[in-house]
């Protein structure tokens, strides 16, 4: 496994606890964050990169801060 995907990996882990621990389905945080289902699966995968407005949709689609949702070492 390379940095990038381990570091892909890791943030999807935690995109995901914080998502349920909300008790949000993935449809439910792509539709609070305005962002299709089909990308927030593949977020939640670790399998693509994504864009900064991208994270920014996904703390508010969360109710959180950005900087928690990439505080996750």
């Amino acid at each position: 496994m390379t940095q990038k995907e381990k570091i892909l990996a890791k943030f999807a882990n935690h995109l995901k606890e914080l998502r349920e621990e909300r008790g949000l389905s993935i449809r439910e945080l792509a539709l609070r964050s305005n962002l299709e289902y089909s990308q927030v699966q593949r977020i939640e995968k670790g399998k693509v990169n994504i864009a900064l407005t991208t994270l920014l949709a996904l703390a508010d689609g969360l109710d959180i801060v950005s900087t928690e949702l990439i505080n996750y070492t």
